[in-house]
């Protein structure tokens, strides 16, 4: 699960390096030679996944992490991966210092990078850059992962010209590898000079930080303020070791709003909540998830100082959208998934507990392989909701698949079973949506969770994941 902002040193590690905050100074980029990079095409082939944003008061449009002002981004190859030419490396800087928040893995073998973050976030409210890397998580890596996230982010910080508590980073990958050093710290140099602010620099970032993904996953929001327009854009990586608290998945956003930090951080919070915390693949918590959130204020929209003000709730009913549509596509990419799954918990006490009995259906792995068999049998689902730790009347359960209500008031109904296997067939023949929605009662709230099938192809991609 992501949570936020807390304790910033995992597993007992104690550090004795750390970063001594020091002045921000103007970026200057250095034009490099880009002998350790490469942004050759043939790097960023992977497609893009489908739109899954939900629908409201906002524009969708295109950019990625760039679509909001005062941002550039870049992805290049430089050589981290343990084979083949796709690009590894990603670099998201914003202008001028940027309000950020963070939410992060609860696994106590919290990763260096992790770690390093929290550290950086508990002294500073703004920073200009974070920094992702795919091939090594530097997870399970001691002290030495740690001092390697402190060199990279050291030398990110002096190739960018800028104070050391302004770099953030992120790593993906393989558990228990140290990050390829050399290569590393030769691309960080020569990686400034290919920042850009287009959406091809956005896409080819959101490429860099993908692992098993198919497809790489971005998007972007419009919204009006006051008057004024504001973007939000994000990308996110992630297709397995996905389960609420958070996933094996890294986000990054950026958001052209002035918000004040606290507020920004609780919105970040929430919409994390309402998202990434909402979604299992496998139900293995990753130990480097993390979710960054980065706020520019170049949109020019008058500063929003409270969450529960028009502006705020309007700017974060635009955040979480955006988030779940990422969270979504990451289910939706699932490794070997041929479905979407969304779960759909209405009639609960409070919304909390509605999406505990989502996240526990979406996460049945009996639920999830029946989906993948193409097999209504919906007391695999009904099961998941009861033994989610949410107590509710087993009388008030009613389930429903696609437009079947197979269960109401707690008694099973009779439905046309080979209608029942048509729609599971053609939805995960197109790679489609599987709806499901639980009533537990007559309560007033309702959640949501996302996840996918079973299959047997996620049991190849894992048993062969490093050989």
């Amino acid at each position: 699960m992501l949570c936020p902002l807390a304790k910033p040193s995992c597993a007992g590690l104690s550090h004795q390096r750390r970063f001594t905050p020091a002045v921000t100074k103007t970026v200057s980029f250095r034009k490099a030679s880009m002998k350790a990079i490469s942004v050759d095409k043939s790097s960023f082939t992977i497609p893009s996944a489908p739109d899954l944003i939900p629908n409201g008061e906002w524009k969708k449009v295109d950019g990625g992490v760039c679509a909001a002002k005062g941002f550039k981004a870049t992805g290049v190859y430089a050589g981290l991966r343990a084979a083949g030419q796709k690009a590894d490396l990603a670099l998201v800087v914003a202008d001028k210092p940027a309000t950020a928040a963070g939410t992060f893995t609860t696994n106590v073998m919290c990763a260096a990078p992790v770690t390093f973050c929290k550290e950086v976030l508990s002294r500073s409210p703004t920073v200009r850059a974070v920094l992702t890397n795919a091939g090594q998580a530097n997870a399970a890596t001691g002290r030495q992962g740690y001092e390697d996230s402190v060199s990279c982010a050291t030398a990110l910080a002096k190739a960018l010209n800028l104070g050391p508590d302004q770099v953030l980073l992120q790593s993906t990958g393989v558990i228990g590898r140290r990050l390829k050093m050399d290569n590393f710290l030769a691309a960080i140099p020569e990686i400034p000079s290919t920042l850009g602010s287009t959406a091809e620099d956005a896409h080819r970032a959101a490429v860099a930080i993908t692992t098993t993904d198919l497809v790489c996953k971005e998007a972007a929001l419009e919204i009006t303020i006051d008057g004024v327009t504001v973007r939000v854009g994000g990308m996110c990586k992630g297709s397995g070791m996905i389960h609420p608290n958070m996933a094996t998945m890294l986000a990054v956003l950026t958001c052209d709003a002035d918000v004040e930090t606290e507020v920004w951080r609780g919105i970040i919070r929430r919409a994390a909540d309402n998202s990434f915390n909402s979604i299992t693949v496998d139900g293995d918590t990753s130990t480097n998830d993390c979710v960054i959130g980065l706020v520019s204020a170049a949109a020019g929209a008058p500063r929003i100082t409270a969450a529960d003000s028009p502006s705020g709730r309007k700017l974060e009913a635009a955040v979480t959208a955006l988030l779940q549509g990422l969270a979504k596509s990451i289910a939706w990419d699932g490794e070997g998934a041929t479905c979407l799954l969304e779960v759909e918990v209405v009639g609960a006490d409070t919304e909390k507990d509605a999406r505990i009995i989502a996240r526990s259906v979406a996460g049945s792995s009996l639920a999830k392989s029946a989906i993948f068999g193409h097999d209504p049998n919906w007391g695999r689902l009904a099961a998941a909701a009861g033994y989610s730790g949410i107590i509710f009347n087993q009388e008030d359960l009613g389930v429903r698949l696609g437009s079947m209500q197979l269960m109401e008031k707690g008694q099973p109904l009779p439905f046309d079973k080979k209608a029942a296997n048509l729609y599971l067939k053609e939805t995960c023949g197109k790679h489609g949506t599987v709806n499901v929605v639980v009533t537990v009662g007559n309560g007033p709230a309702k959640g949501m969770a996302w996840g996918c099938d079973l299959s047997y192809e996620y049991v190849k991609i894992n048993a062969e994941y490093t050989t």
